[in-house]
C-alpha cells in the first residue's frame, strides 16, 4: 500500500511539473502565437474535461431535482391518505350542524373520548359537564340516531353509557305505532360485534325486514322519534306470547367522535321533525311500493278488459251472447251447437214383456191357503 501511494504521488508531481512548464512556455510565447496555442489546447486537452464537468453538474442537478420530486410525491401521498378521513369528518360535521339546526335549542355539543379497555366498548367520556347544562340521564344522540345516556356528571366532563352496555334499555316502536318493544344490546358472537334486540313485541304485530324502529318516548328519559335501528329478521325465543326481532343499529359507537347531549328542559318539548327526513324516506318507499302495486293492478284490469272485448267479438261472430262480467278474465271457447240424433230404423222385438210375471206379482206367504194337514 505504501508503494502504491508513493507511485501515485510521483505521477501527480510529474503531471504538476509538466503543467507548470507548459504554462511558463505558453507565457513565453509571443502574442501572435498565444491565441492559436490556447485554442488548440482548449479543443484538444480541455474540451473533454469541460464536457465531463458539465455532465457532472447536470447529474448533480438531476439528483437534487429527483429528491425534490420525491419529497413532493411523499407529501401528496400523505395528503391523499388524510383526504378520506377529512372528507368523512367534514361530512359528519355537516350532519351534526344540520341536526342542530333542526333541533334549534336545548342541546350541548361534545366530543366523545374513547378508551382502549374492555369496558370502553360500552362506555365513553364526554367533554361537557354540569357547567354546560348536562345532567344525569341526559340522552346522547348523533345525526344517525341513538348513542347512549349520561350516567355520571362532573363539572367539566361526563360519563355516558352506550347502547352496547348490558344494562341499557330503551322503549322503542315502529313509526306508525303498530308495534312496541324494549330494545337492548345483542352480542353476535365471540368477535364482539353488537346488534340490537327488540323484545316484547306483541305476537299480533309483525315487522318486515328493513322497517325503521324509533324511540317511543315512554319512560321520561328518551323523547319520541329518535332512530334506533332497522329490522333484520325475527329470532325464535321461548316466549310464545311475544315476538323478538334483531335490529341493525343506526349508530356504531366506535365511529362516533362528535355527539350532542340533550338537556332536560328540551325533552319536555319533544324532537318532532328532527329526523323527519328518515321517516319521509321510509314513507316514500312505502308509497312507491303501493303505487307499483296499483299500477300493476291497473295494467291487469286493462288486460282483462281487452281480453273480454276480444271474447265478446268472437261470441257475436258465432251468434252466442256475450260473456258476463264474471267471465271477463277467462277465455271461453264458443260451445258447439248440438243437433238431435237421427231416428233409429233398426227393427226391434215387439213381443210384450207384460206376460212375464213380475216380482211384485208373486203372492205373499201369508196369503197362501193352508193345506188340510196343517189345519189338523
Amino acid at each position: 500500500m505504501a508503494r502504491a501511494i508513493r507511485s501515485n504521488t510521483r505521477v501527480d508531481l510529474i503531471v504538476l511539473a509538466t503543467c507548470v512548464v507548459l504554462s511558463l512556455a505558453a507565457r513565453a510565447l509571443p502574442n501572435t502565437m498565444r491565441d492559436p496555442v490556447a485554442t488548440t489546447m482548449r479543443r484538444g486537452f480541455l474540451a473533454p474535461l469541460v464536457l465531463l464537468q458539465e455532465r457532472s453538474e447536470k447529474g448533480r442537478q438531476s439528483l437534487l431535482a429527483a429528491d425534490a420530486k420525491q419529497a413532493r410525491l411523499d407529501s401528496l401521498s400523505l395528503d391523499a391518505m388524510k383526504a378520506g378521513s377529512l372528507e368523512g369528518e367534514n361530512e359528519r360535521l355537516r350532519k351534526i350542524i344540520g341536526l342542530g339546526s333542526r333541533i334549534r335549542w336545548g342541546f350541548v355539543p361534545a366530543e366523545a373520548l374513547h378508551g382502549r379497555g374492555i369496558r370502553d366498548e360500552t362506555t365513553v367520556i364526554l367533554s361537557a359537564g354540569s357547567r354546560a347544562g348536562v345532567s344525569r340521564l341526559s340522552p346522547v344522540i348523533a345525526p344517525e340516531g341513538l348513542v347512549g345516556v349520561v350516567d355520571a356528571v362532573d363539572p367539566t366532563m361526563s360519563h355516558a353509557m352506550l347502547w352496547t352496555h348490558p344494562d341499557f334499555r330503551v322503549s322503542a316502536m315502529s313509526p306508525d305505532g303498530t308495534a312496541f318493544g324494549i330494545a337492548q344490546a345483542h352480542l353476535t358472537g365471540a368477535t364482539g360485534g353488537y346488534l340490537i334486540e327488540l323484545r316484547g313485541v306483541p305476537f299480533r304485530s309483525t315487522l318486515k325486514p328493513g322497517a325503521l324502529i324509533v324511540s317511543s318516548g315512554w319512560g321520561g328519559v328518551w323523547p319520541r322519534g329518535i332512530p334506533v335501528g332497522t329490522v333484520l329478521e325475527e329470532i325464535k325465543t321461548s316466549e310464545g306470547w311475544a315476538r323478538t326481532y334483531l335490529l341493525r343499529p343506526a349508530v356504531n359507537p366506535a365511529d362516533v367522535y362528535s355527539v350532542m347531549i340533550l338537556r332536560r328542559d328540551r325533552l319536555a318539548k319533544g324532537l318532532e321533525g328532527a329526523w323527519q327526513s328518515v321517516a319521509q324516506a321510509d314513507a316514500a318507499a312505502q308509497r312507491i311500493v303501493v303505487s307499483g302495486d296499483s299500477a300493476a293492478r291497473t295494467a291487469a284490469l286493462a288486460e282483462a278488459a281487452a281480453r273480454r272485448a276480444v271474447i265478446d267479438s268472437m261470441a257475436r261472430a258465432n251468434g252466442a251472447p256475450p260473456l258476463g262480467a264474471t267471465d271477463s278474465a277467462r277465455v271461453v271457447a264458443p260451445r258447439p251447437v248440438r243437433r238431435p240424433p237421427p231416428p233409429d230404423t233398426t227393427p226391434r222385438d215387439t213381443t210384450r214383456r207384460d206376460t212375464v210375471p213380475r216380482r211384485d206379482t208373486v203372492p205373499r206367504r201369508d196369503t197362501i191357503p193352508l193345506r188340510p194337514e196343517a189345519t189338523r
